[in-house]
């Protein structure tokens, strides 16, 4: 089966789509597929494409036996709702201008979303191919950013709103990533057989055949006896994280905050740590993604939050599979569907999103008892390795591919 798949985001930057995405079309190019990934040259979340990218209008390169055309994008930086919408459009637009017909016919063509600028994108090429298209949902979107209060204007959110169900009907599959998204198409009347659920996963072989870290708590500036919670990932509006601070910051000789990543939000943290004193906090730019198992060995908990907004019980944040997979127990400062699934793995505590006091004691709960600790990580790592390995779930979305051709 000849698979192209549509995505803003892929390596060499590093986050869950990018993670997600090139581990799929590995899988199905194993499987002995002929993978082509349509996307955009690297710049998220900083803004910046490499050197070797700059000035380009489109590149054709190859990686793990599948072929990936990178296209023109107007880069801005994960911040500032507007430029992060030109960026999108400016994607949609090199995509049809560039690759319209390029290569091969595909049988199907799968793009990921958020924003559902490629989706149309994709929608495009799928009638001008000839071939149908499968819309994965990461995000509903524009629904959490209204949430959010990034959106207000109401004639923009129906307009949104009409093309993203336009879409959805559209499609030939619609694969959402929750259980809680699919509840949502489904509930605004999308039919059910169409809608298949592909969660996210981790892939376990790149964890446990990661070398020995090398990474020091005397490199970090990290005292020995402090338990080290880590957050690792992008720095944004949805996550929380200004009550990870505040919590610390309670915890100033017991806890060692480490923040790994960039993002719209972490120049604010970083100047409300500065206010609070706290000498208990460090901030490390974000990290490829071979380095990310050298900072979950490092820590000795991971925390993995979010806001508290309705919306958000239908996440599933993909960093809790890694963290299990690295053998680390996890604070999870969420509800829903993700609460659901930490609760079940025995990996994690969980507790009430943006509530300083409750993680707080959280975190005092597994520095005074590291036997507890390394029964969570224990547990937690049985538990994806039965429940979410992203091979399994590359297989699975490969039967609904070709349950539909």
């Amino acid at each position: 089966m000849k698979i192209m798949l549509l995505t803003h985001y892929f390596p060499p930057e590093i986050g869950a789509p990018q993670a997600r995405l090139s581990e799929m079309a590995k899988t199905w190019t194993n499987e002995g597929h002929e993978v082509t990934v349509m996307t955009a040259f690297p710049n998220h979340p900083t803004g910046v494409i490499p050197p070797e990218y700059k000035g380009k209008w489109f590149q054709t390169e190859e990686a793990n036996g599948y072929t990936i055309h990178r296209h023109w994008v107007y880069a801005t930086p994960n911040k500032g709702f507007l430029k992060k919408i030109i960026g999108h459009l400016s994607l949609m637009v090199t995509l049809i201008l560039f690759s319209l017909f390029r290569g091969k016919r595909p049988d199907v063509i799968i793009v990921s979303s958020p924003t559902f600028f490629s989706v149309f994108s994709a929608f495009v090429m799928g009638i001008f191919r000839r071939a149908p298209f499968v819309f994965e949902v990461r995000d509903i979107w524009p629904g959490i950013f209204v949430e959010l209060g990034v959106l207000k204007n109401k004639l923009l959110i129906g307009i949104l709103e009409f093309f993203e169900l336009f879409l959805y009907r559209r499609a030939k599959y619609v694969v959402p990533v929750t259980h809680g998204f699919k509840e949502d198409i489904v509930k605004r009347g999308i039919p059910q057989e169409k809608v298949h659920v592909i969660t996210n996963g981790v892939d376990l072989t790149f964890f446990d055949q990661a070398p020995p870290s090398s990474l020091t708590r005397s490199e970090l500036g990290i005292p020995q006896d402090a338990l080290i919670a880590l957050y690792i990932g992008a720095h944004g509006i949805s996550h929380g994280l200004p009550t990870l601070v505040d919590a610390a910051a309670v915890l100033e000789k017991e806890v060692f905050l480490l923040f790994v990543g960039e993002g719209a939000v972490k120049n604010d943290l970083m100047a409300q740590a500065e206010k609070l004193g706290m000498k208990n906090i460090k901030f490390v730019p974000g990290q490829p993604r071979e380095r990310v198992p050298d900072f979950y060995r490092l820590s000795d908990v991971c925390l993995v939050p979010l806001k508290d907004i309705e919306g958000f019980k239908t996440f599933i944040p993909s960093k809790m599979f890694e963290i299990m997979a690295c053998r680390r127990p996890i604070i999870g400062s969420l509800r829903g569907e993700a609460a659901d699934i930490l609760t079940r793995s025995g990996g994690a505590l969980v507790i009430a999103p943006e509530n300083k006091d409750a993680l707080v004691d959280a975190l005092l709960k597994l520095r005074k008892d590291p036997q507890l600790a390394a029964d969570m990580s224990e547990k937690g790592r049985v538990f994806v390795e039965a429940n979410y390995s992203r091979e399994s779930l590359a297989k699975n979305y490969l039967a609904i591919l070709e349950g539909g051709r």
